[in-house]
């Protein structure tokens, strides 16, 4: 779950929407900067489907005691996010070959960073899918693999850009993780840039620079906004099951 609090409510998008909207995203991308074009369905069915595994878990979403807030997807503990990370990664397998690796490797740096056995655990285990995959494509190519994967990279930090922040928020607002722009990997063909240098021009719309897509990109966000009042009398679960979704409409346009 991705969370912003406010003072009378959490605004509160599941992580699958997040992942749909960064497939929206990418969609644009021009395909001059997209190296071995012909994975590109996979590459973009493993944006859309890289947090699978987490919609099951957002539709009943767990609350933090110690925060005293609804747990999100950068403090969730990380033993249950092993299930939930593998739970995704199975179902992207069952339909993609080429995506599975990819989200493999995505949720594999996650807990790379993270401490105990279950981590490692599934680390180990991750590698041990990705090289049992790659053995079934017949034209792997390392090059292209990571330039794909950091591609993935950036659809997810441009949707968390857009979902982590309250729109129209001024540049010294915007939450520490993009502060200093959205970084790009080395590895991502044809951008000579570290970082796209975006900023909210207002509420719907946000300007980035480099701008890689062929035209603006327009995006729907379904989200809730739950109020701490009801979480007080009904608990997270019933009041978030009681929540409806509405989406808020952005546009990505060059600076």
């Amino acid at each position: 779950m991705i969370v912003r609090e406010r003072p009378n409510d959490f605004v509160m998008i599941e992580q699958d929407n997040h992942a749909q909207a960064s497939g929206d995203m990418m969609i644009q991308w021009k395909n001059d900067l997209f190296p071995g074009l012909h994975w590109r369905p996979s590459v973009e069915h493993a944006i859309r489907q890289h947090d699978v595994g987490w919609k099951s878990f957002d539709q009943q979403p767990f609350w933090n005691d110690q925060k005293q807030a609804p747990y999100t997807f950068i403090d969730f503990p990380p033993i249950p996010k092993t299930i939930l990370y593998k739970q995704g990664i199975d179902e992207v397998e069952r339909d993609d070959t080429y995506a599975a690796i990819l989200c493999s490797e995505h949720y594999k740096g996650f807990m790379e960073q993270e401490q105990g056995e279950a981590a490692r655990e599934f680390v180990q285990q991750e590698e041990q899918r990705q090289q049992r995959l790659m053995t079934m494509l017949k034209d792997w190519n390392s090059t292209w693999f990571h330039n794909h994967y950091a591609f993935l990279q950036l659809a997810d930090s441009l949707s968390l850009y857009a979902c982590l922040n309250e729109p129209g928020v001024s540049k010294e607002q915007e939450h520490p993780f993009f502060k200093d722009g959205i970084p790009l990997s080395a590895k991502l063909d044809g951008i000579s840039h570290s970082k796209i240098k975006a900023h909210w021009l207002d509420q719907q719309t946000v300007a980035l620079e480099p701008f890689p897509f062929h035209q603006p990109v327009d995006i729907a966000l379904p989200q809730k906004i739950v109020s701490k009042k009801d979480i007080d009398a009904k608990g997270l679960i019933k009041s978030y099951e009681n929540t409806p979704f509405h989406n808020i409409h952005l546009r990505l346009t060059a600076q």
